[in-house]
């Protein structure tokens, strides 16, 4: 299968991501400061993977692994439902694995200090096809997500706001 062309949707290498704004620095984000991050720009899974992955209307993806529901042109808006009570964000993200083998999910803030994200990848999906996760942000704003199966990566970028 060919590599489907996503405009905008590689995120640039950690040294070129712009300085934290200062209503990052000094107080929580707000949706202002999603223009100075450099989010992937999800666009609708391939028609193999169709409506089997969840969330494929805002899906990236390469040849070997796809993710969805990245919310509306990368940004993630989380209503008071997904808000935890040490204040971290919950997300559901939906995988779909062309490459077999088992997912592992890393993550890392890129415009402020922030602890690493959390990930729970739960079994029973099989090694290919799709696989259900749950994501956890510590902190609202910018964060760097990869998604790994052996040598395999996709890693997009996404503004994490509370509403």
């Amino acid at each position: 299968m060919a590599s489907p062309i996503v405009a905008n949707s590689a995120p640039p290498p950690a040294s070129s991501v712009t300085a934290p704004t200062a209503s990052v620095l000094g107080s929580s984000p707000t949706i202002a400061d999603a223009v100075d991050c450099p989010v992937t720009m999800p666009g609708q899974a391939p028609a193999e993977i169709g409506d089997k992955l969840f969330g494929f209307l805002a899906a990236f993806g390469n040849d070997d692994l796809w993710v969805g529901a990245l919310g509306d042109d990368g940004v993630i808006l989380a209503d008071p439902q997904f808000v935890e009570r040490d204040g971290s964000i919950s997300w559901k993200l939906g995988w779909w694995r062309i490459a077999p083998g088992t997912l592992a999910i890393t993550g890392r803030r890129l415009d402020a200090p922030a602890p690493p994200l959390r990930a729970s990848v739960p079994d029973g999906y099989g090694s290919s096809g799709f696989q259900a996760s749950g994501v956890s942000f510590p902190t609202e704003g910018c964060w760097e997500v990869t998604g790994t199966i052996g040598s395999s990566k996709l890693t997009f970028v996404t503004f994490v706001l509370r509403t």
